[in-house]
């Protein structure tokens, strides 16, 4: 579609290599991350050193954008940018102008934990796992104390477990929840603040909680669910 209507696709991977339902960490053999680059030329893809990189105190990311749309003209860019050429308006007139103050020792930790990763010297999915291991434990905690996965389907199948998931409580709406759960300790995001327009629940973040706290928070959601239920 996006080559058919000319269109270019800005694709977020945030959580690349994190749906541990496959290993995509082995280098050039399948399975791959998925990603629209594999159906269309059009495309930009920003990943995160953050999350699937476990960098998150230096703020830094990265842009990929293929080969045939960096050598492409636009010439309705010259409305807003000095050049018509896709790569000169999205790193110097956008990304430059944006992130200009990404430090050299970030920039220099990316690159060199990039060229470890290449050459196979670092697998950066087994430093990330964990994430999966406590989402798995964390959703049987809250299903069995009277919550309910609220997007817990990706096309036909289950839900990866990865850095978060969403829940909802019969008879609270995202917002009354988090309001109430603060009561018992439990922090959380409601779901129409992250985009969600149809669906009430709450978005719960893994990365924060260490195993040694799960029994913590099993007693904490059991008091919730004799109090609401």
């Amino acid at each position: 579609m996006a080559t058919k209507y000319d269109v270019v696709i800005l694709e977020d991977l945030a959580y690349f290599g994190m749906d541990f339902r496959k290993d995509i960490s082995v280098l050039g053999e399948p399975p791959f991350q998925f990603t629209v680059a594999k159906y269309t030329n059009n495309y930009s893809l920003t990943i995160s050193s953050s999350k699937a990189f476990s960098y998150a105190g230096q703020r830094i990311g990265f842009l990929l954008v293929s080969n045939d749309l960096a050598n492409r003209n636009f010439n309705n860019l010259l409305e807003f940018y000095d050049s018509s050429n896709y790569l000169d308006c999205i790193a110097s007139g956008t990304i430059y102008s944006t992130t200009g103050g990404a430090s050299h020792s970030a920039q220099y930790g990316m690159a060199a934990l990039l060229k470890t990763i290449n050459s196979g010297e670092y697998n950066f999915v087994n430093e990330v796992k964990t994430y999966g291991e406590k989402a798995k434990i964390l959703k049987e905690i809250f299903q069995k104390n009277g919550f309910e996965i609220v997007y817990s389907h990706d096309l036909d199948q289950p839900i990866s477990d990865g850095f978060f998931f969403t829940a909802s409580f019969p008879g609270f709406s995202g917002s009354e929840l988090v309001e109430e759960l603060i009561a018992y300790g439990i922090s959380a995001l409601p779901l129409d603040s992250t985009g969600s327009e149809k669906l009430e629940g709450i978005r719960i973040s893994v990365s924060k909680i260490d195993f040694s706290q799960f029994e913590m928070l099993d007693e904490r959601l059991r008091l919730f669910k004799e109090n609401n239920l």
